[in-house]
């Protein structure tokens, strides 16, 4: 071969990944994720964080939630600001809906036209009837003892 007939193969560049904390997952197939590192400052030698924060496309996955640790891996520019896409979810962030569902049922205000509030009231009275009768019962005990004496 000749110096005028060789050809070079490039390669693209390697895919960048980074490690990052979805900040907002409001939008439709994709995340907000952000990601920090550290950088030494020229003068004074202190390390410092530095936040940067990707738009990443989630690939239809519809699991990924606010808080959650993921990993996203550099692709070709999906929109203006979307270049990214998230390869893995490694950690999740504890959901608010698993963990509350009761207690917000709980504290849901009851209409008197609901008939589990009807049930509830009415079993609620009858137990507060049976504890008052009980205890008047035992100071009417207590007082007539005392009165024999």
């Amino acid at each position: 071969m000749t110096a005028g007939t060789e050809t070079r193969t490039t390669f693209p560049p390697p895919m960048r990944t980074k490690i990052g904390t979805v900040t907002s997952a409001k939008m439709q197939n994709t995340v907000a994720v952000t990601v920090h590192r550290y950088v030494m400052h020229p003068t004074y030698n202190k390390r410092y964080r530095v936040s940067k924060k990707f738009l990443a496309d989630t690939n239809g996955q519809t699991d990924v939630g606010m808080g959650d640790e993921v990993e996203i891996t550099e692709c070709r520019p999906i929109s203006k600001r979307k270049s990214f896409k998230v390869t893995s979810v490694l950690r999740r962030a504890p959901r608010l809906a698993e963990f509350r569902a009761e207690e917000i049922e709980s504290q849901i205000k009851r209409d008197h036209r609901d008939a589990a509030y009807d049930k509830n009231q009415k079993s609620e009275k009858n137990q507060k009837n049976q504890t008052i009768g009980s205890s008047v019962s035992s100071v009417s005990s207590v007082s007539s003892v005392s009165s024999s004496k």
